[in-house]
């Protein structure tokens, strides 16, 4: 008796990113300085930039939409922290971490993008 597997198609994937404690540290602090309640992060991609696409970070209040994929963590004080991200941006960002950078000239979210075939200069666009 022999056994065959077939490979998972793209919709049977699970797709993912990994946010390091890091940033979920920092989300949180951000979501506690903005004090609106049920604030999530809309972490995405858009069109645009000059290598044809550009990372999206915001504030997100409200209900996630039916296509939105749901992360939710934990901050290292124990504040729950909600990342959403759309099914469209979550195929350009599978695999990808986000992680929180702080050097003496520059803090923010850094997003490690293994997809990624080229970005430009400024660091802000990317192709795939």
């Amino acid at each position: 008796m022999t056994h065959s597997t077939s490979l998972p198609t793209q919709a049977q994937k699970q797709l993912s990113i990994t946010i390091t404690q890091g940033a979920v540290d920092a989300i949180g602090a951000q979501i506690e300085k903005r004090n609106v309640p049920g604030t999530s992060l809309r972490v995405g991609i858009r069109g645009g930039g000059c290598s044809g696409f550009s990372y999206v970070i915001e504030f997100f209040d409200g209900e996630p939409l039916a296509r939105d994929k749901i992360f939710d963590f934990t901050t290292s004080a124990g504040q729950p922290v909600r990342v959403v991200i759309d099914r469209k941006s979550l195929l350009y960002l599978n695999g990808s971490t986000l992680d929180w950078e702080k050097t003496l000239m520059h803090q923010g979210f850094k997003f490690r993008n293994p997809n990624v075939t080229a970005s430009c200069g400024c660091g802000t666009s990317f192709t795939v």
